[in-house]
């Protein structure tokens, strides 16, 4: 292997998605000998303790239905766990450091009700406490970790840098933007200027189906290639990523392995989360509640697919691509989707619903119900959801939904399920006929005790 790469892009959240892609991009980049990441897991740091010792390398596993093919990606010129904050900090300062992607899940953003930043979250009240006191002290948030880099390169006059969003929001660049300037106006109202001046924020799409790594990931690749790898990563053969942004600092040249360069993300990313995640969701809390646990096996019992297929036919009439279209995208999803060697399990999907479900379901609710319409397969993953979080199916990972398995956890089925609606979206407990149908599709699904 040739040395690693200068670093010049910082990531957020070393997971399995980011390795399968945005480091495959900079990986098959023309110019990849200029672009290397310094890559920052979550809160745990096994990835960095994983791949330290291997230089940042790991293989690539992608299943097609003939078979595995491995490749080894040095993208990662260095990993590093999330405490390592003054090493964060310190990238801040390179001019060269061009780019920062993140990759944290839509949780992590803690936005509010509102689209802004919560503010009143314990963590983030406490991470404004820790900048006000010290910029350079650590911080557990996103929007934190956005702010203190900032500050620290604001500090070093290193100049302009990307913050490119890879997580799946709408308009996550937008997002991030928010997120940022809500809480510089509450650290040092005098970053929010410089913010505007010397920071672009861009948005992308992104698609590539990635499970998590298992004991057999890490035996296929000691049987198969002939070495130990600790964190191997899994995928399937598609990948898209579709990117709008003005990257001032510079970028990879990632185009050339295939990445679209738009000035409008936002079509590209309604049916990505509309029709991939909206589904994802719905089969992971049916099909796991029918005794699935994966996405191939949900997708092949008749009873999940047709309740996929509703839900795409809602979908599928606000959208604003061509028919043409998003038909092909449906039936590339359904092979991607039935691929048995992609072991994307149901309760990896089934994490953060009452974050996800806000920006995969609810807009095709309301678009159905402004035409005057009563969405069934809309009410068939929040009548899935609602059992989730009584108990059935998936177990429950989700912090943000506390009221909402308060609320589930009530006896009778015909009051738990307009107090979960609340939850999710105030006021929709209001909507009786939809309660009556979620209430209806909650019984059809519910376990017999």
């Amino acid at each position: 292997m040739p040395p690693p790469a200068p670093v010049r892009i910082v990531h957020l959240g070393a997971g399995n998605f980011s390795r399968a892609h945005q480091a495959w991009y900079t990986a098959h980049a023309a110019d990849a000998n200029r672009w290397g990441i310094a890559a920052f897991t979550g809160r745990r740091p096994d990835i960095a303790q994983a791949l330290t010792p291997q230089d940042g390398l790991y293989t690539l596993i992608t299943r097609r239905a003939e078979g595995d093919t491995f490749e080894v990606i040095p993208a990662l010129a260095a990993v590093h766990a999330s405490s390592e904050h003054s090493t964060y900090l310190a990238y801040f300062a390179r001019p060269e450091v061009a780019v920062l992607t993140i990759t944290v899940t839509e949780a992590g953003y803690l936005i509010g009700s509102d689209g802004h930043l919560d503010a009143d979250r314990e963590v983030v009240v406490a991470d404004i406490a820790t900048l006000r006191s010290d910029p350079r002290a650590s911080v557990v948030s996103l929007p934190a970790k956005l702010v203190a880099g900032l500050l620290a390169r604001r500090a070093a006059g290193a100049g302009p840098i990307t913050v490119l969003s890879c997580d799946n929001l709408p308009d996550n660049g937008a997002v991030t933007r928010t997120i940022v300037t809500d809480l510089a106006a509450l650290v040092d109202d005098t970053l929010t200027d410089w913010v505007e001046k010397h920071v672009d924020f861009a948005s992308s799409m992104v698609d590539r189906i990635t499970p998590a790594t298992t004991d057999e990931d890490r035996s296929l690749v000691r049987e198969q290639q002939g070495y130990a790898d600790a964190e191997p990563v899994p995928t399937e053969p598609f990948s898209e990523w579709v990117i709008s942004g003005r990257f001032p600092a510079g970028r990879p040249r990632w185009e050339d392995a295939g990445a679209t360069l738009v000035e409008d993300v936002g079509p590209f990313e309604q049916r990505k989360l509309w029709l991939l995640n909206g589904s994802h969701s719905q089969l992971a809390y049916a099909g796991s509640i029918r005794g699935h646990t994966t996405i191939a096996e949900a997708v092949a019992d008749p009873a999940c697919r047709a309740e996929v297929e509703t839900f795409w036919d809602e979908a599928t009439r606000h959208m604003q691509l061509s028919g043409d279209t998003v038909a092909t995208y449906r039936a590339a999803l359904l092979s991607r989707f039935a691929n048995p060697r992609v072991q994307h399990r149901l309760a990896q999907i089934a994490a953060d619903g009452s974050t996800k479900l806000r920006v995969r379901t609810l807009p095709v609710l309301r678009a159905e119900r402004a035409a005057g319409r009563l969405p069934e397969g809309c009410a068939a993953t929040l009548a899935a959801w609602i059992l989730h979080l009584r108990g059935a199916g998936a177990p429950v990972n989700d912090a943000g939904a506390e009221a909402g398995r308060q609320a589930a956890a009530l006896d009778d089925l015909a009051a738990a399920v307009p107090a979960v609606l609340n939850t999710l979206e105030p006021g929709l407990s209001r909507d009786y006929a939809l309660v009556a149908l979620v209430l209806d599709r909650a019984g059809l699904l519910q376990p017999a005790r």
